[in-house]
């Protein structure tokens, strides 16, 4: 890669925690269109786990994704052991404190700042032009591209449209968990959203009665609601009136698996 950079070619870089779907490999392929190399990191990452998360179950197929990554031509694969990236004696973390406070964060203590952390590291090592996420993780994708401006990480930050399956489900390694019943509960999410996006296009402004028809369906799906969020999509703080880019944020439970979906208000708000 260095001999990459001393010749002026450009590095696109995808880090992922494996279990790829269609929605990394449009990172990738996006990242092949803008720039002369790729690369794509396969890291399950210990620190954004707490503990009683799903980090020794979490779907891992390192063979499935290799065959993938070398059907799209991926120049460099980064797949290290934990131990290589936090040795002994490791006991620093990166952490983007606002941004990190809201919506999952509130939820699930310390998991931003694991992001954040190995993210940090992933920039380092790789040193690439530009780095690509997915934004059916909304929040991390913006505390990434904060994180890289507050740094002075010399590279772009790029977030790209969530990828769902064609029954609408928000693409998520943690899908492979659903049994065919409990999928058919989590469509209740997308559903929802759809929903109330197609609300505000007839005319509806009242975010009360828009969280209200949002729970009610998933209440009736979903085994428990983490939140039901309507944010302002920089800076992630709630908004009092509907505009333009606002971001609607879900997150709830079937059995045990905890899914997050969102959709981002179009122009005729």
């Amino acid at each position: 890669m260095d001999a990459l950079r001393r010749r002026g070619r450009t590095i696109g870089f995808v880090p992922t925690m494996g279990m790829l779907h269609e929605g990394h490999l449009s990172l990738v392929r996006r990242a092949r269109r803008e720039n002369d190399a790729v690369a794509v990191s396969l890291f399950v990452n210990p620190l954004q786990f707490g503990p009683r998360e799903d980090f020794r179950r979490y779907p891992r197929n390192f063979k499935r994704d290799r065959f993938l990554l070398s059907k799209e031509k991926v120049d460099f694969l980064f797949a290290p052991p934990a131990r290589a990236l936090y040795p002994r004696g490791f006991q620093t973390v990166v952490e983007v404190t606002e941004l990190s406070k809201g919506l999952c964060g509130r939820f699930r203590p310390g998991h931003f700042r694991g992001v954040a952390t190995v993210v940090a590291k992933l920039f380092n090592l790789a040193k690439p032009d530009r780095a690509y996420f997915g934004a059916k993780d909304y929040q991390q994708a913006v505390i990434l591209q904060r994180l890289a401006k507050d740094l002075d990480f010399d590279l772009e930050v790029k977030i790209l449209p969530l990828i769902r399956d064609r029954d609408g489900l928000a693409l998520s390694s943690r899908n492979a968990y659903l049994s065919g019943a409990e999928r058919a509960r989590a469509l209740s999410i997308s559903r929802a959203l759809f929903s109330a996006r197609r609300a505000v296009r007839l005319g509806e402004r009242n975010l009360r009665r828009l969280r209200a028809q949002i729970m009610r369906e998933l209440r009736r799906n979903l085994d428990r609601v983490d939140y039901v969020e309507f944010v302002e999509p920089k800076t992630l703080q709630r908004i009092k009136s509907l505009r333009r880019g606002a971001v609607i944020a879900v997150a709830g439970w079937v059995g045990k698996t905890r899914l997050i979906d969102n959709v981002i208000m179009p122009r005729y708000v």
